[in-house]
């Protein structure tokens, strides 16, 4: 079963085609990686899918139903949950107000329920807290819940972003750049925690990342972008024995 399939979305900027006719097929519980050099277009394409960009032609659809264009608050109530490449935690809160307020999008009590404390707004609020001390708990972050999330160190932080945004139960996790500023045990460490986050909470995975080592080792599938277009996909032994792939990343020697 397929959780998540684009149909040939494109993405101009004026004259500038960013992403031409990109077609994705996510299925469950499987982890998706897109690679490319620098300006490939791999951005533009998270973005298109996260609702930060509306397509300018095609389609995108989550499971059955059809989200194109939708804002980015709708797409993560539907179940896309995504981080960045640079991340975007509230630095001044605790660590656990931050997975707490993660926890809030799926919250049915109304602002009068909130004022006056009535018993479904009591309820739900336990609810989330609970959720978000055991994320914490899988997490190793618990010991430090009332820490300031920018006093973490990098890897720290990077861990509470996706616990920010396994709160607000997704199906889909889109990882932007997820090794991104780690030393390699951090990112070897990462390697695991992904699959088992996977594994745990029943996800499908599609990540963006630089690291080849990462990408290599987690991924099911692989897609490769250059300038927009889909020069390969298949799964990590497949791409690296590509030779389209290979002239991307490495070029090729000029007849002299």
């Amino acid at each position: 079963m397929s959780i998540l399939k684009t149909d040939n979305l494109v993405m101009q900027f004026g004259g500038l085609t960013a992403v031409n006719n990109l077609n994705l097929d996510i299925k469950a519980k499987e982890i998706v990686a897109v690679i490319g050099p620098n300006g490939a277009g791999k951005t533009t394409a998270f973005n298109m899918i996260t609702g930060v960009y509306s397509p300018t032609m095609g389609k995108i659809v989550l499971e059955d139903k059809d989200i194109t264009g939708k804002r980015p608050d709708e797409i993560n109530k539907l179940g896309i949950a995504r981080t960045f490449q640079n991340i975007r935690l509230f630095k001044d809160l605790s660590v656990f107000e931050n997975v707490l307020i993660g926890n809030h999008l799926h919250v049915d009590s109304n602002v009068m329920s909130a004022i006056f404390k009535l018993p479904k707004y009591r309820k739900e609020e336990k609810e989330m807290r609970d959720r978000s001390l055991e994320l914490l708990k899988t997490f190793d972050l618990l010991d430090l819940k009332d820490a300031k999330a920018g006093s973490l160190p990098y890897g720290k932080q990077r861990k509470l972003e996706i616990a920010r945004a396994l709160a607000t139960n997704p199906r889909l996790l889109v990882l932007d750049e997820p090794a991104a500023g780690m030393n390699p045990k951090e990112s070897d460490d990462l390697t695991h925690f992904i699959r088992k986050i996977k594994d745990d909470y029943n996800l499908s995975v599609l990540l963006i990342e630089h690291y080849m080592d990462l990408v290599m080792e987690i991924s099911d599938k692989i897609y490769v972008l250059e300038f927009g277009e889909t020069i390969a996909q298949g799964t990590p032994s497949e791409i690296q024995n590509n030779p389209a792939v290979i002239e991307a990343y490495l070029g090729v020697e000029e007849d002299a």
